[in-house]
């Protein structure tokens, strides 16, 4: 049976097990891009709503996301086309009916 772990490597934490709280799903649209942006943030719909109005009533030149597994994304605000936010729930594991 292999190892789990390399020997000096730090131990991970386990994921979450099915059906607990996971973040919330982000899609943004950029101007000019066919492609849009899509991650899964730790934040609440509330807080990243408020993150984006902030930043486009300021006229902030960059607004700053961060996902769930700490990578940011640094979006040009002027190119925002569109911000999708999901709801905070728990993930569905299994066959639905």
């Amino acid at each position: 049976m292999p190892a789990l772990y390399a020997p000096g490597e730090p131990r991970r934490s386990r994921p979450t097990r099915a059906g607990s709280l996971t973040g919330v799903d982000i899609r943004i649209g950029i101007t000019h891009s066919p492609r849009e942006l899509s991650f899964e943030s730790s934040q609440t719909a509330a807080q990243l709503e408020s993150l984006v109005a902030t930043a486009l009533e300021s006229g902030a030149s960059v607004v700053k996301f961060s996902d769930d597994k700490g990578k940011v994304y640094l979006v040009p605000a002027a190119a925002i086309a569109y911000v999708e936010i999901g709801s905070d729930s728990a993930r569905r594991v299994g066959f639905v009916a």
